[in-house]
């Protein structure tokens, strides 16, 4: 699958815009969430929440934050 986005025949670059920077944030993110809000059929905006993950992190007896 490409990460380019597909050429639609009007060639718009706006969307076309949208849908590199889109691509990109979920690209830059390890781990978290990336919300598309969407009004009349037209992305308006693009958020992106990220998460820190402390899996494999050890606390000694007493080495709380």
């Amino acid at each position: 699958m490409s990460t380019e986005p597909k050429k639609n025949p009007k060639g718009n670059i706006v969307n076309d815009a949208i849908f590199k920077d889109i691509a990109e944030i979920v690209r830059g993110l390890k781990f978290g969430e990336v919300i598309i809000k969407v009004h009349d059929a037209k992305i308006i905006q693009v958020e992106k929440t990220e998460k820190s993950r402390y899996d494999s992190f050890h606390l000694e007896h007493g080495g709380g934050i």
